[in-house]
This record gives structure tokens, sequence and C-alpha cells, in this order.
């Protein structure tokens, strides 16, 4: 877990060890990395107390969680900028963070890129939707030129410092222009130097064995997106495909909406929590959660230096 004075020593980059975490999974005896999704510090910090390697800061989550809005092109850079440097500075597991479609022309991605990595990501997605982008299991998409997004990929190449920062290649091209094509763009991706391959909103297992073989050879990133349109495949079927890392991008927000909306109906009914109390964390358990043990052991800490030096002054 995440100190705040970020002492505990870290000897490699989160990206050196997201890129060590996906060369395990390519193990068939280990199996993919599993990374669940996060729209904010909070939800980063329970990822990671869960035991997972790794967290996914989620697009559709960070659009959902910052505005109450649908991910539908409306936030900007900065502010999904600013929502991955809470939670890289949350936890100390790499985080692997949706950069959309990089906010413009290769010029933006550029920019972008300079700015997730001083975020402190150890990865990013990068799309080749049109901008506003949609999420990519909701209808009416459409893609840019396929030369177009190669460029975008050869500009993340070129801008990013940390030679181990993961580049995810998305294509949301078989919604618009079928399987086919959708592979042939992500081959055109991959040659363009990204590091993981992302074909989004597969339909059917076949689609998903048929992108593992066609693709095999590079790591692959499967979208277990809750309730969309690819269909939820066991965990030992996707080891068997070899897909690398999987991601989980709404299922903690759908969690969290659907206990809000328990509690509060609760509470709306009987006019105070008591019905549903026994239900929740306790308040000291929760402050254990987000790291009161850690603030208090810091005041003694510096208290303590505070009055030596009175001391000494003395």
């Amino acid at each position: 877990m995440a100190d705040l004075l970020r002492s505990s020593p870290i000897e490699t980059s989160g990206a050196r060890r997201l890129r060590n975490l996906l060369a395990a999974a390519a193990d068939p005896d280990a199996g993919p990395l599993l990374a669940p999704g996060a729209y904010d510090a909070l939800s980063a910090r329970l990822v990671e107390q869960a035991g997972f390697d790794a967290v996914y800061m989620t697009g559709f989550g960070t659009s959902a969680g910052y505005l109450g809005r649908p991910d539908v092109g409306l936030l900007g850079m900065s502010e999904m900028c600013d929502n991955a440097a809470r939670i890289v500075a949350a936890v100390d597991v790499p985080v692997i963070a949706d950069a959309d479609t990089g906010y413009g022309n290769a010029i933006n991605v550029v920019r972008t890129v300079a700015a997730y990595e001083r975020a402190g990501v150890a990865g990013l997605h990068l799309e080749d939707q049109v901008m506003p982008k949609r999420c990519g299991h909701m209808d009416g998409k459409a893609v840019v030129p396929r030369a177009e997004m190669v460029a975008k990929i050869e500009a993340a190449v070129a801008a990013r410092r940390d030679p181990d920062l993961v580049l995810i290649a998305r294509t949301d091209a078989r919604a618009t222009e079928g399987l086919d094509r959708a592979l042939d763009r992500a081959r055109a991706y991959r040659d363009a130097g990204a590091d993981v391959l992302f074909v989004e909103a597969l339909l059917g297992e076949a689609e998903i064995e048929r992108v593992a073989g066609e693709l095999a050879g590079t790591p692959l990133l499967f979208n277990w997106a809750e309730g969309g349109k690819t269909p939820p495949l066991p965990h030992q079927r996707l080891r068997e495909l070899g897909y690398a890392l999987v991601i989980f991008p709404i299922g903690t927000m759908l969690a969290a909406t659907r206990a809000m909306q328990h509690f509060l109906a609760a509470l709306r009914e009987a006019g105070t929590p008591l019905p549903v109390l026994d239900e929740l964390p306790t308040f000291d358990g929760f402050l254990d959660t987000i790291g009161l043990a850690e603030v208090r052991a810091l005041e003694s800490r510096f208290a303590a230096e505070a009055d030596r030096r009175g001391t000494d002054a003395g």
C-alpha cells in the first residue's frame, strides 16, 4: 500500500514491474494478469488491498465518477491525468490508464504521453475512434483512418521517456469495419510499436478465439466489460487462449452503485440507516482502510522531532 512519504523502497519503475507481470502471464500455468477497474483513489486502494497486482483506471468509471455522465468524450486530457495521478499516488501496484484517443492528432498524443508519464502510470491505451469518442460497448462509434492511428502510435513510441512504459493499441473497428479490418489494424499498430493489442467489443467466443490465434506472439488485452457486448468467458478459457491482460472496467463502480442504492433506499424508507447499519463497514474499520494508522504514526514522529528540536534549542 502506498504510504504518504513514499518511503518504501521500489527497486523498479511501475512500468518495468508491469512488463515483468505481462511477461510472467505468458506462462500458461500463470494465466493472464488481472486488473480490476478503479474510478478514484479509494477504489484503487480497495483493488490493491484485495490482492491484485495491477489497477486499471477506467475511462467509463472516471467519466461517471467525475461528472456523473456517460463515457461519450466529455472529459479532457487534463481531467483524466488528474484522476490517474491521484490513483497512482494511492497505490504501490502498477496503474494502467485509459488515454482515450490521445485527445487529438499525433502531436496531441505526444503531449498526452508526457502528461500520463508525469502522472506515474505504468501503461496506457490509445484507441482509434473519432473524437468525441464513446464507450467501446456503445453503439454509434466511428474510427479514424488506419494511417492516422498508425501515426499516433508512432508518436506515442517517440514521446515516452521511460522505454518500459507499456503502450496498448486499441481498435474499435470491429463494430464499424468488421473483424478482418480490425485484425489488419491491430497488426499495423503492432508494427508501429504498440506493446499490447486490444481488439474491442468482440462478438462471440469464435471471434475471441480468432483474435487470440491470429495475433499470437503479441501480448493481448481482453476487456471483460461487465454487461458489455463481449461474452463473459471464464478465467480458465482466457488462460487457454493466451490473453496476457484482462481488465474489468466497471465492476467496482456497478457494485458501489448497487450498494449505495440499497443503502439510500433503506434510509429513505426508515428515516435512519438502522435497518442496514450492520451491513456497513465500521467507522474505525473504514479509517483503517484509508490509512489513518499511517497518519497517526507520522503525527507522532514529527511531534517527537519538534519536541527534540525544542529541547536542543533550550
